[in-house]
């Protein structure tokens, strides 16, 4: 079984929020819009302020066409914020024509098959022994785990997200932003 409490013991800073404040009870708010449970999952990214770094990532990659299929998809969605996070020059070199199987390994990275919930994947860790790994589309592992009340998603290198705004309901699937990039091996 996946253990990931090694990965923020050397070192990956995470603040942690209360618990209620990442569980939604409604489609939340996302980058100053409103989110639609009847709309895709990238009719409804296109409409985050917050977001278009990943959308101009989606689009580059060509998988539009598949996020706003029938899924069901659960998309970890960083921000804006976390991909300029990233050491300079990461997203202009990803978003290069020649790196296109790299952007679309990082963005399915992003994304497991079904649609997992904040309680889905809280009751996955509880019952795992307090972490779970899922595999995701791109067919790399994803760890979750809950730390002070925040569910934590951390990826095979050992980099750590925190969720900020889970359970955003999609047509298709669910949303969960996060506050940094997952990097596949």
């Amino acid at each position: 079984m996946l253990k990931f409490v090694s990965a923020l013991a050397l070192g990956v800073a995470v603040s942690f929020g209360a618990s209620s404040a990442i569980f939604a009870q409604d489609n939340p708010m996302v980058g100053g819009a409103p989110m639609s449970p009847e709309m895709n999952i990238i009719e409804n990214a296109v409409n985050s302020a917050d977001h278009t770094t990943l959308v101009a990532a989606v689009q580059a990659a060509g998988l539009v066409d598949t996020l706003q299929g029938p899924g069901p998809f659960t998309v970890f969605a960083p921000t804006n914020a976390a991909f300029g996070a990233l050491p300079a020059g990461t997203v202009d070199t990803l978003l290069e024509p020649q790196n296109l199987e790299m952007l679309q390994k990082v963005l399915t990275a992003h994304v497991l098959a079904g649609d997992y919930s904040a309680a889905d994947l809280v009751a996955l860790v509880e019952a795992n022994g307090g972490a779970v790994g899922l595999a995701t589309v791109s067919g790399d592992t994803l760890g979750f785990q809950m730390i002070g009340g925040s569910l934590i998603v951390v990826d095979e290198n050992r980099n750590a997200a925190r969720v900020t705004i889970a359970d955003v309901n999609q047509s298709n699937g669910v949303i969960h932003v996060v506050d940094s990039v997952l990097v596949p091996n």
